[in-house]
Formats: C-alpha cells, sequence, structure tokens
C-alpha cells in the first residue's frame, strides 16, 4: 500500500505544488493524502482543491494553539497520514501534535541551518552579509527549525542579489530537495545518532 503524505501548507503552496508533480509523475512513489492549511482562502489550497485532492482548513487565528493542533492531529489520522510535510507552514506546532507523529514530520527551511532560524532568513542572509546560503530539510522537534538535517543544498549569495532574486534562487533548489528528502524518509533507508541523520 503506498504511503500517504499530509502536507499542511498556509500560503501560495509552490513546495507542495512541487510534492504533488513528483507524485503525479511517479518520481515519488506515495500520494498526497490529505492537504491542510490555516489559511482557509491560501492559494495553495485553493491549488489542492483543483487537483482533486482531499483537503481540510480552519483558521487559526485567535485559537488556543494546543487545541487547535489537537484538531489538525485528528484530521491526518482519520485521513491516514503517514508523514506530515510542512510546506510554507506559518505557525510553530506544539509538542502534543510532535508526539503524535513521531519522527514523522518534515520541514524545509530557507537557509543552511542552524543558520538563520525563524522567519525571514532570506533577509538575514543578505543582512549578515554572507557569501552562501541555501535551503535544509529536517525533521521537526518542539524546538524552532532545530530537529535533525535530512538534506541541505548551498545556494551562492551574489553582491548583486536582491530579496526577491536570492529568495527566487532557493526556491528552486527547495522544490527539488524537498522530494528527496520525503523519498528517503519513506523508503527508511536512515537512522537517527543524536542529531546526525545517517543513510543506510
Amino acid at each position: 500500500m503506498r504511503k500517504r503524505l499530509g502536507i499542511l501548507l498556509s500560503g501560495r503552496g509552490s513546495n507542495f505544488e512541487a510534492i504533488a508533480r513528483n507524485v503525479a509523475s511517479g518520481k515519488l512513489d506515495c500520494e498526497v493524502g490529505f492537504v491542510f492549511s490555516n489559511k482557509p482562502n491560501a492559494p495553495g489550497l485553493k491549488r489542492a482543491r483543483e487537483l482533486g485532492l482531499t483537503c481540510g482548513a480552519m483558521e487559526s487565528a485567535g485559537q488556543d494553539r494546543a487545541a487547535f493542533d489537537g484538531q489538525v492531529a485528528r484530521l491526518l489520522h482519520e485521513q491516514g497520514v503517514d508523514l506530515v510535510c510542512l510546506a510554507g507552514y506559518m505557525r510553530l506546532l506544539s509538542g502534543h501534535f510532535i508526539q503524535q507523529f513521531p519522527g514523522r514530520i518534515l520541514n524545509i527551511h530557507p537557509s543552511l541551518l542552524p543558520a538563520f532560524p525563524g522567519l525571514d532568513a532570506q533577509y538575514q542572509a543578505l543582512a549578515h552579509g554572507v557569501k552562501v546560503t541555501g535551503c535544509t530539510v529536517h525533521f521537526v522537534d518542539e524546538q524552532l527549525d532545530s530537529g535533525p538535517i535530512l538534506l541541505q543544498t548551498a545556494v551562492p549569495v551574489l553582491d548583486s542579489d536582491t530579496l526577491e532574486e536570492l529568495s527566487a534562487r532557493i526556491l528552486a533548489q527547495e522544490h527539488k530537495i524537498y522530494s528527496e528528502a520525503i523519498s528517503w524518509v519513506l523508503k527508511g533507508n536512515y537512522r537517527i545518532e543524536g542529531r546526525r541523520v545517517i543513510e543506510t
């Protein structure tokens, strides 16, 4: 039976679309079982519905975090989700939610973690004057952008870069490595030693 992905998004959903394309083409041997957004009007959610995928949405603003996350976790369990993929999901997950899916939540972040965690990572890279940044796929734990790292890709920072140009180049790499990391996790060919993810 094919593994089922649950994808959580808050905005345009470009990483979700890249994953969905790779599923449709057979590059990823799984199915998108459920797409959820904490923003009912998110463009990514509209696109998921256009693709005929099972979707859910609840506005998170003003909600108690633990109670909201509990509802989302129930939806994911009801849909038989095997792996949760955060794709621009702009909420910190509660510890209870993370414990519902131990070792089964992935996130992609637009920097070479542990550099520049949190919001506006691309801006942080430009502001610090680094020569190289990139993107990181990591397991999610209860700290911000701190879980064990699966894959990273470096992106050079050019002297002429605007925030938009750098962000676009990083995003192109995100679209590539997220599906690679998902495939790796679904195959189970890895072990975690401390903070290190080791291919087996």
